[in-house]
C-alpha cells in the first residue's frame, strides 16, 4: 500500500498525522520516526481535477488513514481464524483487532479461505484487510451480532449489528480484495417496523437507548457496513454480496473514503443501496462500481422529528469515476434529509442498467430539510424515468417544514434514452432556489416537455433535447 503519493494524497497524510496527536501518540512518533515505518493509504486510481474548485478542495481535505507497517495475520495459533467454511471465527478477529490495537495499530491480514463469522467490529488505527480469495461469511446466527447504537431509516435506535461495524473510532480502515457475504444473515436480518420506532418517538421517547428493537417483538433489518461517529475512514477494494439492507452507511462520521468496491445489484432484497451516507462531513466515492436494488448513491441526514433532534447535515461530497447500476437514482438526496444536504459534486458517472434517474432529490413538509448546491458533470446513460427529478411532495407526507431545495446545475451530461429530461416541482411557499444546465445533448427522449414548477432562476446554455435546444 506504500507508494508515491499525489500532491492531494501528500495534503491528506499530513492532516492525518497532524490530527493523529490527540488520538494515538505512539502512532505520531512513529510516523515522525521513519516513514518506511508506516503503511498510508492511496486510492486504487488517481481523482482527476474536477470542474470545481470547490470539490477539488474536497478531496484534498478529505484525511486518508495512515498505519504502522505492522501485520497481524488472523490465522495465527494467537488468534485462530479458519478459512474452512465452518469454523465460527467471530472471537478470532475480535483477538487480532484488540492484538493490533493495543499494540497502538496495524493491520489484520485474513488470508485466502471461507470464514464464517459475526459482526467485525473495528477499532482505532487498525485496518482489517482482506487478502484475494478471502470471503466473510456473515453468520445465520443472530446472536453473533450484538446490539448497538444504529439508524434504522433516519431513526436512531438500539438493533443488531451491521456486519461491519464501528463507533467512535479513529484512523480505520477495511481494505483488500475479497468479498463479504451476508446471505445467511437472511434468518434473522429482516423487517422493517419504523412505524414502531415512530410510535415510540410520538410517545416521547427521545433517548435512542429506550429504542431497543432485539427483545421487543419488532424486527428492522441491520445494514452491511456501518461506522457510526467515527473520523477517517477508509473502505477499499472490497465486494459486497447478498446484502439485505443498504450496504454501505457511515454515520455522523468526518473524513470518509470509498474507493474502488463493488457493491450488488441483484434484485433478491429490497432497498439496498450502495452507499448512504448520513450526516457525514467530507466523503469521497471514487472508482466504485456501484450496484443497488435501490439507490446507488443516497444521501441521508435523519427523518422527521428525530431528524431535527439530531440536526446534523450531509455537506462536502465528492463522487467520481464510478459506474452505476441501480435501479432509483445514481445520485439521491434523501428522503431522509431532515438535517440536510449541502454541496455534493458528481463527475464522470456512467450510469448503466434500468435506473431512473440522474439526480433525484425528494422530501416533504412532514421530512423538511434541505438540498443545496447539488452539481453533476459528465454523467452519462439511459433512464427510465427523468435525467433529473425533484419532489417536495415525496409519498404525499404533509407537515410544517417546507424543505429549502436549491441550486442545482447540470454540465456536460447527455443521455441516450429517457422518458423525459427535467421534472422539478418546488411548493408554491417554498420555491426552488435555481437550476442551471449548460453543455448537455440529450438525445432519445420520448417526452421533450420538461415539468418546471415554482422553480426560480432557471438558467439553459447550449442545452438540446433530440437535437432541439430548450
Amino acid at each position: 500500500m506504500e507508494a508515491r503519493m499525489d500532491r492531494r494524497q501528500l495534503l491528506r497524510t499530513s492532516a492525518v498525522v497532524a490530527a493523529a496527536a490527540a488520538v494515538s501518540p505512539s502512532l505520531v512518533s512513529t510516523a515522525l520516526a521513519s516513514s518506511a515505518q508506516l503503511t498510508t493509504a492511496r486510492l486504487t486510481a488517481e481523482i482527476p481535477t474536477l470542474p470545481w474548485p470547490a470539490a477539488n478542495d474536497i478531496v484534498a481535505a478529505t484525511r486518508l488513514p495512515i498505519f504502522p507497517s505492522v501485520n497481524f495475520l488472523a490465522t495465527d495459533p494467537k488468534y485462530g481464524a479458519k478459512g474452512d467454511n465452518s469454523t465460527d471465527n467471530t472471537a478470532a478477529f475480535r483477538k487480532a483487532i484488540d492484538a493490533a490495537s493495543a499494540a497502538g495499530g496495524g493491520h489484520v491480514i485474513v488470508p485466502k479461505g471461507n470464514y464464517v463469522t459475526g459482526a467485525i467490529h473495528l477499532k482505532s488505527n487498525v485496518d482489517f484487510h482482506l487478502e484475494s480469495g478471502a470471503v466473510l461469511k456473515f453468520s445465520s446466527d443472530g446472536s453473533k451480532f450484538p446490539t448497538v447504537l444504529t439508524r434504522y431509516e433516519g431513526i436512531e435506535c438500539m438493533n443488531r449489528s451491521p456486519m461491519v461495524y464501528a463507533y467512535g473510532q479513529t484512523n480505520i480502515a477495511l481494505t483488500g480484495s475479497g468479498t463479504l457475504d451476508a446471505n445467511a444473515t437472511s434468518s434473522w436480518n429482516k423487517g422493517s417496523d419504523r412505524a414502531w420506532l415512530e410510535s415510540r418517538i410520538s410517545a416521547g421517547v427521545t433517548d435512542p437507548a429506550k429504542r431497543v428493537f432485539p427483545g421487543s417483538g419488532h424486527t428492522a433489518r441491520s445494514t452491511f457496513i456501518e461506522p457510526y461517529n467515527c473520523d477517517t475512514v477508509l473502505i477499499q477494494g472490497v465486494t459486497l454480496k447478498n446484502p439485505k439492507f443498504w450496504q454501505i452507511h457511515p454515520t455522523l462520521c468526518k473524513n470518509v473514503t470509498v474507493d474502488g468496491v463493488k457493491t450488488d445489484p441483484s434484485t433478491a432484497a429490497n432497498n439496498t443501496d450502495g452507499v448512504d451516507p448520513e450526516s457525514c462531513d467530507h466523503v469521497v466515492i471514487a472508482n466504485c462500481t456501484l450496484g443497488a436494488h435501490d439507490d446507488n448513491v443516497a444521501i441521508k441526514s435523519g427523518r422527521d422529528a428525530d431528524g431535527r433532534r439530531v440536526n446534523v447535515p450531509c455537506q462536502n461530497l465528492v463522487v467520481v469515476n464510478c459506474t452505476m447500476n441501480g435501479n432509483w437514482g445514481a445520485i439521491t438526496c434523501g428522503s431522509e434529509q431532515t438535517g440536510g444536504i449541502r454541496n455534493v459534486y458528481g463527475y464522470k458517472l456512467n450510469v448503466i442498467g434500468a435506473t431512473k434517474f440522474a439526480l433525484y432529490v425528494k422530501s416533504n413538509t412532514k421530512r423538511g430539510g434541505f438540498s443545496q448546491n447539488i452539481n453533476l458533470d459528465s454523467v452519462s446513460g439511459t433512464f427510465v424515468r427523468s435525467f433529473v427529478f425533484v419532489t417536495t411532495t415525496y409519498n404525499n407526507q404533509t407537515g410544517d417544514f417546507p424543505p429549502a431545495f436549491g441550486p442545482f446545475t447540470v454540465s456536460n451530461s447527455s443521455c441516450t434514452k429517457a422518458a423525459r429530461v427535467f421534472d422539478v416541482s418546488g411548493l408554491p411557499n417554498a420555491h426552488i432556489k435555481g437550476l442551471e444546465a449548460r453543455d448537455c445533448k440529450f438525445t432519445g427522449v420520448a417526452d421533450t416537455s420538461n415539468i418546471l414548477n415554482n422553480v426560480d432562476g432557471r438558467k439553459f446554455t447550449n442545452v438540446t433535447v433530440n437535437g432541439k435546444p430548450i
